[in-house]
């Protein structure tokens, strides 16, 4: 791939994935106004997810390396992946019985800054750009946080924070790990991450009981549209970009769609009010922001030099490989 390319394909997948990763902050809203469990709707999710992903992968001949990556470094598969998609998605869960889908999404928003952040240095213009997005969505839900009090307030920040923050964090630690691509990585973090949500639906099953037929359904839905479609796109997307800090900070920022998308969820299931002059302006800030991010071309990378070029490459010798590590 062409590293001076601009990011405007990544980023269209980015927003496709943001359209089907609304459907976790709607729904989980309603899922919780209805009474049912924060945790059957954090364990079903994945719990669903695993079999369309097991066949999807197999499908694309991709399962061998997913087997081989697993029980070559089990550590970091488990480890970053419970970071990654369990402490992303279990307090994005618990927050929805707090608060709003529009408020969750407002405030998942900081996951633009944590991964500008979580990826070290980053050129002024992506930070300042992805800085007026941000600006954008709080202007776009000022109308709504009136009224709130400070303690509901916190209850839904901070766990979702703590998802802003585990959520790229996890990613990234697993970004090209053995050669995996978007759809593979998806699949070893869900089963990286499935004993955390093998406790969550035993906890949910001692304490409340079986999830009612209504939230089955709609954890399916969440499960097919964010856990499988959003997050394989996302992913490939990230992987499109993945040694252009640049680009993998404007692609990162294209989740701040999610809040349009999102409002729009809920002002057909819930009748949300429709947005000010003041928030129309901050969805303009964030259209704009992600026009100036697609838009943008780095700079070409200055030729090699003639003693670099002349100079042949010293050929690198292969660390030995388990056997159960071969490659097919």
């Amino acid at each position: 791939m062409n590293r001076n390319r601009g990011a405007a394909v990544p980023m269209a997948l980015g927003v496709v994935a943001a359209a089907c990763f609304a459907t976790s902050f709607v729904l989980n809203r309603e899922m919780s106004v209805a009474g049912g469990s924060w945790l059957w709707s954090a364990s079903l999710r994945y719990l669903f997810m695993l079999p369309p992903l097991v066949l999807l992968v197999w499908v694309r001949g991709g399962l061998p390396g997913v087997v081989r990556s697993l029980r070559a470094r089990p550590g970091p598969w488990l480890g970053w992946s419970t970071v990654g998609f369990g402490l992303f998605y279990a307090p994005l869960t618990w927050a929805s019985q707090e608060g709003a889908g529009w408020l969750l999404a407002a405030t998942w928003q900081l996951v633009i800054v944590a991964g500008i952040v979580i990826g070290g240095r980053v050129p002024r213009r992506t930070l300042a750009v992805s800085l007026l997005i941000v600006a954008g969505v709080v202007l776009a839900q000022t109308q709504n946080a009136h009224g709130m009090g400070a303690g509901t307030t916190a209850r839904v920040v901070v766990p979702v924070l703590v998802a802003a923050v585990a959520y790229p964090l996890g990613n990234r630690k697993l970004l090209g790990r053995d050669g995996l691509d978007g759809v593979q990585r998806t699949l070893a973090m869900t089963l990286g991450s499935l004993p955390l949500w093998v406790v969550l639906a035993g906890t949910a099953g001692l304490r409340v009981g079986g999830p009612g037929r209504g939230q089955v359904v709609q954890c399916l839905i969440v499960a097919l549209a964010s856990g499988v479609v959003a997050t394989t796109l996302f992913f490939r997307a990230t992987d499109l970009v993945r040694d252009r800090p640049a680009a993998l900070g404007a692609v990162e920022a294209t989740q701040a769609t999610e809040v349009p998308f999102t409002l729009a969820g809920e002002a057909l299931l819930t009748g949300v009010a429709t947005p000010s002059p003041t928030a129309w302006t901050g969805l303009a800030l964030i259209v704009g922001g992600l026009c100036l991010h697609a838009l943008h071309r780095p700079p070409p990378e200055p030729p090699a030099t003639a003693w670099a070029s002349a100079t042949p490459a010293r050929p690198e010798v292969p660390a030995p490989r388990p056997p159960f590590a071969r490659t097919p």
